[in-house]
């Protein structure tokens, strides 16, 4: 089991990196929980190896702090879906 968790826990730093996906979305295509791949991509990785690690914490990093800018892009989305939705439904009144 701990040679299949290794095996993972690379395979998610590779992709993440390759990919530019943030911890989220690399748990969700490898099918575990946001928390199990934190916890492997911080923590089973620097163990494994430092140079993915260091390369993929700093893609952690970047999305860290990018964060805010995503979360206000998503409400405006949602702002604006919201109000062309109630412009259409009084068009149709």
């Amino acid at each position: 089991m701990r040679e299949e968790a290794a095996r993972r826990c690379l395979d998610m730093a590779r992709y993440m990196i390759q990919s530019g996906d943030t911890v989220r979305g690399t748990a969700r295509r490898f099918g575990v929980s946001k928390s199990l791949a934190h916890r492997e991509l911080t923590g089973r990785l620097k163990e494994l190896n430092s140079l993915l690690y260091e390369q993929a914490r700093a893609l952690m990093d970047y999305h860290k702090a990018v964060r805010h800018l995503r979360g206000g892009e998503a409400t405006k989305r949602r702002f604006l879906s919201e109000k062309h939705e109630k412009v259409g439904r009084d068009a149709q009144k």
